[in-house]
């Protein structure tokens, strides 16, 4: 799959079809193979977004650096080991940086300002999540009521930008204030309200890209699955992550929320669908957590009774469905569950 073509996105690793590439532009195979945007099965290439993550980082960095001079535009590393540089309004200690959805219309998020403040301190860093940023109302398995809703890799990122922008500057010691105004309104608009996060977005990004998940991408992905040898169907990037592992010679394929659709193209073949219990739970169990008092699958997850239940769902789903082998892993790549 894919062998024939020589390019290969660099930050899923996937081997894209020849025919895929025939009929797409040596600009377009530029940018692909850059990572800044992904094929489709027509040759249409799609341009990756900025997650909450990505820009804020951007932001913080940006202030920092507008304390000693100022830019238009700052540059990282991105989680996934990629360079990126995101336009900027800096100076002054004052930073601004919008957004940027790529070529994925859905994106609540894209557009909106994500301002940094920094001022200098004797040693050290503090940052502070501000207004805009959600926090949870109460006590999840991985945060605490009250914390901000910004996921690990975020947090090391934003830390790892502010302290480039020191080592950049020569500071010892720095306070950032990050802000997102309008945060508090886009998050209603959010599954923010639905797993308990109030007042804002949740600030998140693992990759430190958005997926152009449009309907050109999920076509592709169904392609990709159509093509595969061995399909291996993950619902995130931690799922293909363990799945790369647990499957080095599988050819895996993020499908997201589109777990059937992605069966369906299998065609009868033998599928193994791996990722993190929650979209994968909710596919084959849509009431999962009725009458449990929980708003996520997560939540449920300190559950005593949580293993019995996905025995049980796992079990009969797989005399339902015996073509579909189920490994459910958890952050840590620990497998949690499985159908087989």
């Amino acid at each position: 799959m894919g062998d024939e073509s020589g390019l290969t996105d660099p930050v899923t690793g996937f081997a894209y079809p020849a025919a895929w590439v025939k009929r797409c532009t040596n600009a377009g195979r530029r940018e692909v193979a850059a990572g800044r945007s992904v094929l489709t099965a027509s040759g249409r290439v799609l341009r990756r977004g900025y997650t909450t993550g990505t820009t804020a980082a951007a932001s913080c960095k940006a202030a920092v650096i507008s304390l000693d001079r100022p830019l238009d535009r700052v540059a990282l590393t991105l989680p996934c080991g990629l360079p990126a540089i995101l336009p900027a309004c800096a100076s002054g200690g004052i930073a601004t940086v919008v957004k940027d959805p790529g070529d994925y219309p859905g994106d609540a998020t894209g557009g909106l300002a994500f301002v940094a403040t920094a001022v200098r301190k004797d040693t050290g860093i503090l940052f502070h999540a501000g207004e805009g940023i959600g926090r949870f109302a109460r006590d999840t398995p991985r945060y605490r009521q009250g914390d901000p809703a910004v996921s690990p890799p975020a947090y090391a990122s934003i830390l790892r930008a502010i302290e480039e922008g020191m080592q950049e500057c020569g500071f010892s010691g720095i306070e950032v204030t990050l802000s997102i105004p309008h945060g508090m309104e886009i998050g209603q608009r959010t599954l923010n309200p639905r797993i308990g996060v109030e007042g804002g977005i949740s600030v998140l990004g693992s990759t430190g890209f958005v997926e152009p998940w449009d309907n050109h991408l999920a076509a592709s992905a169904l392609e990709r699955v159509k093509a595969a040898r061995q399909p291996v169907l993950t619902t995130g990037r931690l799922g293909m992550r363990f799945s790369h592992l647990r499957y080095p010679d599988g050819d895996i394929v993020l499908v997201g929320a589109r777990i059937g659709e992605a069966i369906a193209a299998a065609e009868g073949r033998t599928v193994i669908l791996c990722g993190l219990p929650a979209l994968i739970l909710r596919f084959i169990e849509p009431h999962i957590l009725e009458g449990t008092g929980c708003a996520t699958v997560e939540e449920f997850s300190r559950d005593p009774g949580f293993s019995a239940v996905v025995s049980r769902i796992l079990a009969d789903y797989r005399r339902r469905a015996p073509l579909v082998h189920v490994v459910l892993v958890d952050r840590d790549g620990t497998v949690v569950g499985e159908s087989a």
